[in-house]
């Protein structure tokens, strides 16, 4: 009897340590991921003064794991001849990647990517659009999530020619359809939620902001537009957007900036 009872315990034992290792297994299995995306008007706030330490509190306090930045400058002279993406990236403790635009005033102006994760050198893809009117672009990175790699890509639409939005948003549904990782992509679309260009995107990407009223995110004093979004490919992406929210920021930039928090499996069972 004596015995019975030590191999019962043992057993039980087992069973616990078992349901352990499988709780831990199905605890591992996905990871939460918080985007943001923030159009910081070369640092310069509402108030006309540029402070990039001002815009990186903002980042930080929201504690996102990858930000898309448009309207970014490196080494202009209206900023102070500065390298913003880097000087953020330091500022915020993050990876710092940039993708150039234009030249512009003796340096470039464009777009960039923030990461807390390794990240690979922004491929900057052209959209439509004519070059010599600040012709748009895709700038997009691999994310190493350790066991999961993803691309992430920053993106800026035109701002005043809705044909030029329209081409651009097909653009970018041709530009992902083949990808082997799982796409967000973030930006300043300079379009409305019910707008063709949101209509055209649609057809192949998820829109995180479609459950959240009144996600008004320009401009930053009393904003009342949405232009910004973070969207995702449903297809193979292993993503399940979660709860988005407006970070009410009327000082640093012209625009509100919008956070995403996302759940992503990292296996592919």
């Amino acid at each position: 009897m004596k015995c019975r009872r030590i191999i019962s315990c043992a057993l039980q034992i087992l069973v616990v340590i078992s349901s352990g290792i499988l709780l831990a297994e199905d605890e591992s299995t996905t990871r939460q991921l918080r985007v943001m995306t923030y159009n910081i008007h070369h640092g310069e706030g509402t108030d006309g003064r540029i402070d990039l330490e001002r815009i990186a509190k903002v980042i930080c306090d929201a504690k996102p794991d990858l930000v898309a930045l448009q309207e970014v400058d490196k080494n202009v002279k209206r900023s102070g001849e500065v390298d913003q993406s880097s000087e953020l990236a330091r500022l915020t403790q993050m990876y710092g990647r940039f993708g150039k635009q234009i030249p512009y005033e003796g340096g470039d102006y464009g777009q960039a990517v923030l990461s807390r994760f390794p990240i690979s050198e922004l491929t900057v893809h052209w959209l439509p659009g004519e070059p010599e009117r600040q012709r748009r672009i895709a700038a997009a990175g691999i994310v190493d999530l350790g066991t999961r790699k993803i691309i992430f890509s920053s993106t800026h639409l035109h701002h005043n020619n809705v044909e030029f939005r329209e081409q651009q948003s097909t653009a970018l549904n041709d530009l992902f359809k083949d990808s082997e990782h799982p796409v967000v992509l973030a930006g300043d679309l300079n379009a409305y939620p019910e707008s063709r260009a949101l209509e055209i995107l649609g057809k192949r990407w998820n829109n995180t902001t479609t459950k959240t009223e009144n996600c008004f995110t320009f401009p930053a004093v009393a904003p009342k537009h949405q232009i910004d979004y973070v969207l995702y490919q449903p297809q193979r992406s292993r993503l399940v957007s979660g709860k988005a929210v407006v970070i009410n920021e009327s000082l640093a930039s012209d625009h509100c900036p919008l956070v995403v928090d996302f759940t992503i499996s990292e296996t592919d069972n």
